[in-house]
């Protein structure tokens, strides 16, 4: 039988995991979110959650993914009797993630390619839009992207770029793509952010997105900001975020840990990780905030708005080097996107790949990757082609609702969000969290996290949360979410 090919270093392994935790959520959403439910209380409040949460959940799952030495479906088959399904949730929410993801993905792409033309006055820049948007007393931003949805033919091929640069990346493995990627585009992403922050923290007026994001209340007492959120709220969506920026419930952190060798400390890893996402979305933050209070006061806080209106708003006021700077931000994105999503296919396809070389049918990477690859295109499509529900065939017309929509029905990104991230994977964490707790118990993580002779230092921690604190956190968020899309 052919040998499963693994990381070949704990590093490049580290930037993998971090680079499918780093990903858009934190770029337009930490930053937002933050400086809306009190600033720097809000970062408490996550940082708690982080380590009751994410810390308990993220070690759960490389520790299933490196005992088992498989994807998330045959992980769960081998550990479990009554949680043996929740593989295939994993790999649903990665497609139903992927098919938004790309669409965004390839918007990234095309502000690359908007702002390369800025920088040399040629016709495919926003530049060429300036006009227009006096003429029509709008933004240059808010011109350009209005055109950009208007074209969905132009938004399809960019998505399905984007999917061919995820699945190629896929096909190299795990050595020779995932990881020699990563290994030197996350490095890359923190130079870049530093720069980024640099220029946006020196602006005229910065200091006010500061604010925003650390002062408690500053929001609200300066009107940016109706009212304070309560308590409760603030958890849900510090629980929230928390969650999704680490790519916890979906099967990625299982499917990485499975490529893990023994002699690597488990416990150790898990820690870096969340540091350095959370690290990562304050960095991010100081990048997109502070510049939207100096050159676009009036722009959004947050969603693809912020990334695609506002920022571009942030890059056509800064002068020469604006396009300089556009250029560096959305490569970033692009990355952070890319960093996502192959994770996410890899979840899809390391399972058929195991299965086939189990059966002794050799690799076929290659094959199921294309395939995958494949139905991604064609739910990145639909995305596309809805251009944010612009074009009327929105979840929401298509179920004969009427009057104003609903978010999740509004539009098909908002779907499959609602669908996977929305309520998947908090579902798919909370179960988890049981399965170690009730079933095959925390003892079976002390013992894999204990290989090579590394301690698990933390296992009285572990235990009482795995149990009970963080079963009921994932309540409280899986409330908080299905609470905002519905009610």
């Amino acid at each position: 039988m052919e040998e499963r090919k693994g990381f070949g270093t704990n590093f490049g392994f580290l930037m993998a995991a971090v680079g499918s935790a780093v990903g858009l959520g934190n770029i337009w959403g930490f930053p937002n979110k933050m400086g809306a439910s009190g600033g720097f209380t809000f970062l408490i409040i996550y940082l708690i959650l982080a380590v009751l949460c994410g810390f308990i959940v993220m070690l759960g799952e490389l520790a299933i993914g490196r005992k088992t030495g498989k994807g998330a479906v045959e992980a769960y088959h081998v550990l479990s009797k009554k949680f043996k399904w929740m593989g295939w949730m994993g790999i649903l929410s990665a497609f139903f993630i992927l098919f938004f993801y790309c669409a965004l993905g390839g918007y990234c792409i095309k502000y690359v390619v908007l702002n390369v033309g800025d920088l040399f006055g040629a016709g495919f820049g926003s530049n060429a839009m300036a006009a227009v948007a006096d003429a029509n007393g709008t933004s240059v931003g808010a011109e350009v992207f209005g055109a950009f949805l208007g074209n969905p033919t132009e938004a399809i091929i960019y998505g399905l770029i984007f999917v061919a640069i995820t699945m190629i990346i896929v096909i190299g493995g795990i050595g020779g793509g995932i990881e020699k990627v990563c290994s030197v585009g996350m490095p890359a992403l923190f130079v870049m952010l530093l720069i980024c922050i640099i220029r946006a923290c020196t602006l005229d007026g910065a200091v006010n997105g500061l604010k925003y994001m650390f002062v408690p209340g500053w929001a609200v007492a300066n009107g940016v900001i109706d009212k304070a959120p309560d308590f409760l709220t603030v958890l849900a969506t510090a629980g929230g975020q928390m969650f999704f920026s680490l790519s916890l419930g979906m099967g990625a952190m299982i499917t990485y840990g499975s490529y893990l060798q023994k002699k690597e400390n488990l416990q150790k890893n898990a820690i870096l990780i969340i540091v350095m996402d959370t690290l990562v979305a304050l960095m991010a933050g100081l990048c997109v905030i502070p510049g939207r209070f100096a050159l676009d006061p009036d722009g959004t806080l947050g969603g693809p708005k912020l990334l695609f209106i506002t920022m571009q708003n942030v890059f056509s006021r800064m002068g020469g080097l604006g396009p300089i700077f556009g250029i560096l931000f959305y490569l970033l994105v692009v990355f952070a996107a890319v960093s996502s999503s192959i994770s996410l296919l890899e979840v899809i396809v390391a399972h058929f790949v195991d299965k086939a070389r189990d059966a002794g049918k050799g690799d076929k990477r290659k094959t199921y990757t294309l395939i995958a690859a494949a139905c991604v295109g064609l739910g990145c499509i639909l995305v596309c082609a809805d251009a944010l529900g612009s074009t009327g065939f929105a979840p929401g017309n298509l179920l004969g609702m009427t009057g104003e929509l609903p978010t999740w029905a509004a539009d098909w990104l908002d779907f499959w969000d609602m669908l996977s991230e929305g309520i998947m994977m908090p579902l798919g964490a909370l179960l988890m969290s049981l399965m170690i707790g009730w079933e095959v118990g925390p003892e079976m993580v002390k013992e894999e996290c204990e290989q090579s002779g590394h301690a698990m230092g933390s296992y009285g921690f572990f235990k009482i949360c795995v149990k009970f604190i963080t079963p009921l956190c994932m309540i409280l968020i899986l409330y908080g979410q299905i609470k905002e899309f519905f009610f």
